[in-house]
């Protein structure tokens, strides 16, 4: 049985076969993995791997640190064009409609 602290799935496995044959299953703490778009699944860029406090870890705009600024953009230009009546929400992809809903009540 493995230690109550490599039961979590932070740590990954991985199988090892040693010297003298025998299989044996090592422990190694994953590494982080860089921030990404919600939309388009891009890692984001200007935010820092390993960033120190909360204002070095997302950009002070709209979605900073959530989606990239192409996807920002998209978001922003369908808020206005369904607050002018040129597109319904109906006509969105379902993964922009969360978003452009979020613009749109602000």
């Amino acid at each position: 049985m493995p230690k109550p602290m490599h039961r979590s799935r932070s740590f990954r496995r991985m199988d090892r076969v040693t010297p003298k044959g025998k299989h044996t299953i090592h422990y190694k703490r994953k590494s982080k993995e860089l921030p990404h778009c919600a939309i388009c699944k891009t890692e984001l860029n200007g935010i820092p791997h390993r960033a120190k406090g909360r204002s070095t870890v997302t950009n002070a705009r709209k979605f900073g640190g959530v989606l990239c600024a192409s996807c920002t953009g998209n978001v922003i230009k369908l808020a206005s064009r369904i607050e002018h009546g040129e597109m319904k929400l109906n006509d969105i992809s379902i993964v922009d409609r969360a978003f452009v809903l979020q613009m749109i009540s602000h």
